[in-house]
């Protein structure tokens, strides 16, 4: 049978009270259930009782996590997530557009990579990579975007220049990196 969407992903915390924290005050999700070792969380209890799970590790397990994702709704959303992330200390990586999404990338407290992004309206191959300026009126950011795309979305188009650009003005604006 074909798999619909992803249920849920778990990881294992160093710390599990300062992950716990993160991930419902800085990223928003809500706790569903709770026990000693374990934190469910779900961005919808009412919806899917758990989507991100927290385990508590031991000091030998490390984790392999590649990124942990979440989806938004809208553009705006990434940006109410860079203003929240930026004021709450949160270290970036990037704000990338992909040409089909844009993805805000940003660690968490033991430094697993994570994202939230919104899926736009275009298609573009990938690997594709444009850093993003989210502090820009969000009509010409997707302007820009979809012009992008018109030129480089079949190429797998990556512009390592504008992400340069962009950590100097993460510096600027003093968002840790």
């Amino acid at each position: 049978m074909p798999i619909k969407k992803l249920g849920h992903v778990g990881i294992y915390a160093q710390d599990l009270p300062k992950m716990r924290d993160f991930y419902t005050r800085i990223v928003g999700l809500q706790i569903a259930d709770e026990a000693a070792n374990a934190v469910f969380m779900s961005s919808d209890p009412d919806r899917e009782h758990h989507e991100f799970v927290l385990f508590t590790g031991t000091p030998d397990q490390k984790t392999c996590v590649q990124q942990i994702s979440f989806s938004c709704e809208s553009l705006e959303d990434i940006v109410g997530y860079y203003n929240r992330f930026k004021d709450n200390g949160v270290r970036f990586r990037s704000v990338t557009s992909h040409g089909n999404a844009v993805g805000l990338y940003f660690f968490d407290p033991e430094d697993n990579v994570c994202e939230v992004y919104w899926t736009t309206p275009w298609k573009a191959h990938q690997p594709y990579g444009v850093a993003v300026d989210l502090t820009r009126d969000l009509d010409e950011v997707k302007r820009l975007i979809q012009e992008d795309v018109k030129v480089y979305g079949e190429t797998g188009h990556r512009d390592p220049q504008s992400f340069d650009r962009q950590k100097e003005q993460f510096e600027r604006e003093g968002i840790r990196v």
